[in-house]
């Protein structure tokens, strides 16, 4: 195994303990750069605010300089939102945003947009017009999760 990932694995159990006291924030992913550039990506089902992230970069930078996973201290640390622009990449953020309008790239890099209706462990449901005028249709489309490639959120202004 690399470093990389053990690296990445540690990282991953560390966000884990100190998450395990919090129902509501959850770990989305974790990124080191060749730099030792650390990136920690969260969200959480009501919101996720700065202070609870800086609260885990405080924990995680105290642990890591106590336990000297980087002896001599070459390390950055960045614990921020995955961002609302960032794809979306498990069940519980689709969950999380339940109601909310979708792109939905294909893996034969089609794009779906509409309302995302349901998520579970095997697919989503896509609410959309197809259509213009008089032959506007709502459509309920169901979509396997092995035939999505990225889903994001739309913003709407």
């Amino acid at each position: 195994m690399s470093q990389e990932i053990t690296s990445i694995q540690a990282i991953e159990d560390l966000v884990g303990q100190i998450l395990s006291e919090s129902e509501d924030v959850f770990l989305v992913s974790v990124r080191i750069k060749p730099t030792n550039n650390i990136k920690v990506f969260l969200d959480a089902d009501s919101g996720l605010s700065i202070d609870k992230c800086v609260k885990v970069n405080r924990q995680m930078y105290r642990t890591i300089e106590e336990n000297a996973w980087y002896p001599d201290g070459n390390f950055s640390l960045e614990v921020s939102s995955a961002g609302i622009e960032e794809p979306l990449k498990m069940l519980r953020q689709y969950k999380k945003n339940i109601g909310r309008n979708v792109e939905v790239i294909l893996n034969d890099d089609s794009v779906l947009e509409g309302k995302l209706m349901e998520a579970n462990e095997n697919l989503v449901q896509l609410e959309f017009i197809e259509g213009k005028n008089k032959k506007a249709v709502t459509v309920v489309k169901e979509i396997p999760f092995d035939q999505i490639k990225q889903t994001t959120v739309l913003i709407a202004f």
